[in-house]
């Protein structure tokens, strides 16, 4: 005799919000069925994402890749974080970078001011 799973029917949600937090506090096994599950292919789906080249001082880049390492990331997502979010700082009209964003522009200055003491001596 097999048992049989009566199914709930997915609620009507009155925002994204909502439905956030149901699904967070509810299975989906509840109300999908898995066994009659069909795979989805999308031929002509386009990355989101463009290749470009961008050349970056030794130091800056240096820097860059140990701050990814400590967060045990790479660094080019890192690098693209630290650009979304100076991007939509900027956008919205809000002129302080956020505290990660100092921290590294403190080690590019850093270094440039080294690289400046070294060009006057030489």
């Amino acid at each position: 005799m097999t048992k049989r799973t009566t199914r709930r029917t997915i609620p009507t949600f009155a925002s994204e919000r909502a439905e956030r937090e149901y699904w967070e506090t509810h299975d989906a096994g509840d109300v999908v069925d898995w066994a009659s599950a069909r795979q989805a292919v999308f031929p002509n789906l386009k990355a989101s994402t463009e290749t470009i080249s961008l050349r970056l001082p030794s130091a800056l880049l240096s820097d860059l890749k140990v701050l990814a390492n400590k967060r045990d990331v790479p660094y080019q997502s890192l690098l693209k974080v630290y650009l979304a979010d100076r991007v939509s700082r900027e956008t919205i009209g809000i002129r302080r970078p956020s505290k990660a964003l100092q921290a590294t522009t403190r080690a590019a200055k850093a270094g440039a001011t080294t690289r400046r003491a070294r060009a006057a001596r030489g």
